[in-house]
């Protein structure tokens, strides 16, 4: 129920595209939003009002369905008022141009001129009328004019050519209708890096050791910090499949690679984000700097093989037993450099008697901010979408139980109230 109760108004233009709007609106349903549809007379020729109510289970409003009675708010004015995001996919080029210009000769565009807030556009059109001069002068105008333009995509189109202007896909255009919804001014634009995912060292090059680590619980980390706002990098080995096209992957392997590039992104991170706020003894704005966030959820090796071959060993050569030399892996985690950084270390274990000092030991000898303890009970804990989590402290903790993408989104909340007092 990530959008639980928040309206959204969903515009739709005269495009094959359409078909997707559907799949997007019962993701909205599904997410727990209200949704109402507006379509145009060009929209009706592709698809029927009917469907449209069944999926969004709401009346839509057309130009045969405008209604100015005070007890309803089904015309271009109130529905505005009544909804959050004003959401338009597919946007033809012909709708793209209208708006750009300020006409307003249907419901819609009437809808969009009277519309205050943020408006999401989604494109799709020809390749040939997309990159039309005057489309791409159109669509620079609408950045300037508090529309948030969610990029087309490359492949075959309806008539058969192939190139940019198919619509986004319905789950892109999720992410961004969330984002815009959830963000929080104490996360937007603010450096975060993650680290994701079981690492995977080299025995030869058809084998490897590794551990049971999904990477789902970083890669819903980055989504839920996404959703508020910020600006993610996630370096990973697996589970980020899913993640918002927003965010910053950098796929890796071995914790040598992990290591390195971790590195470089908290180099970048450091550099900060500037933002505005108010002095308390006037109205100027001054620039800030917000710190970052590093968050080590990635379950590195502990011990890795120590002469990693080149090819693959045959077992006719190794004999019937193989006596495989490990030795202890780097930590990373303690070799970072962790200043002007706020650090969250992720630690998993079993045993339940001395997990919680274990979590303590890691929060004192690795000098971080918090620790998130996570108590497993077998290899099956791995995987699941679920969790429990106990976010700790020098001097408190806070526990967490349900889905990885509500958890993640509940210690976020929980961490911008503790470490408030950082920019």
């Amino acid at each position: 129920m990530l959008l639980k109760d928040k309206k959204i108004l969903v515009g739709v233009t005269g495009s094959i595209a359409i078909y997707k709007s559907l799949d997007l609106i019962r993701l909205y349903i599904k997410a727990g939003a209200k949704v109402r549809v507006i379509m145009t007379e060009g929209a009706k020729k592709f698809i029927s009002p009917l469907t449209f109510e069944a999926i969004s289970q709401s009346k839509v409003l057309d130009e045969t369905s405008e209604n100015w009675d005070k007890n309803q708010d089904y015309n271009h004015i109130d529905i505005g008022k009544w909804s959050d995001i004003f959401v338009i996919a597919p946007s033809s080029a012909n709708t793209i141009n209208k708006l750009s210009n300020g006409l307003a000769d249907n419901l819609l565009l009437q809808t969009a001129l009277a519309y205050p807030r943020v408006k999401l556009l989604a494109p799709a059109a020809n390749t040939m009328m997309l990159r039309n001069p005057i489309t791409q002068a159109s669509l620079k105008m609408l950045k300037l004019c508090n529309f948030e333009i969610i990029s087309s995509q490359t492949k075959e189109l309806v008539c058969k050519d192939v190139g940019d202007g198919a619509m986004a896909e319905p789950l892109d255009i999720f992410n961004a209708t969330a984002r815009e919804l959830l963000k929080e001014e104490y996360w937007v634009n603010r450096k975060v890096v993650l680290s994701g995912g079981g690492t995977v060292e080299k025995i030869d090059e058809v084998r490897y050791i590794s551990n049971f680590s999904s990477g789902k619980m970083a890669a819903s980390m980055a989504k839920a910090l996404y959703f508020k706002g910020a600006d993610v990098c996630l370096v990973s080995t697996r589970g980020y499949e899913d993640i918002p096209k927003g965010v910053h992957l950098i796929p890796v392997q071995s914790s040598e690679e992990m290591s390195k590039y971790l590195v470089d992104a908290i180099r970048v991170a450091k550099k900060g984000t500037l933002s505005k706020a108010t002095l308390m003894d006037d109205s100027r704005p001054e620039l800030i700097q917000k710190r970052a966030f590093l968050f080590m959820i990635a379950a590195v090796s502990d011990y890795i093989p120590s002469f990693p071959q080149n090819g693959k060993l045959k077992k006719d050569t190794i004999g019937e037993t193989w006596n495989l030399e490990l030795k202890q892996n780097m930590d990373i985690l303690s070799s970072l450099n962790k200043n002007d950084l706020i650090t969250i270390g992720f630690k998993a274990e079993m045993d339940k008697k001395s997990a919680k000092q274990a979590a303590f030991s890691m929060l004192e000898k690795k000098n971080l901010d918090a620790v998130c303890l996570n108590i497993l009970n077998d290899s099956q804990s791995f995987g699941s979408n679920d969790n429990e989590i106990e976010l700790i402290l020098e001097e408190k903790s806070h526990e967490f139980k349900g889905s990885k993408l509500d958890i993640s989104l509940d210690i976020l909340t929980t961490l911008e109230n503790e470490f408030e007092k950082y920019a």
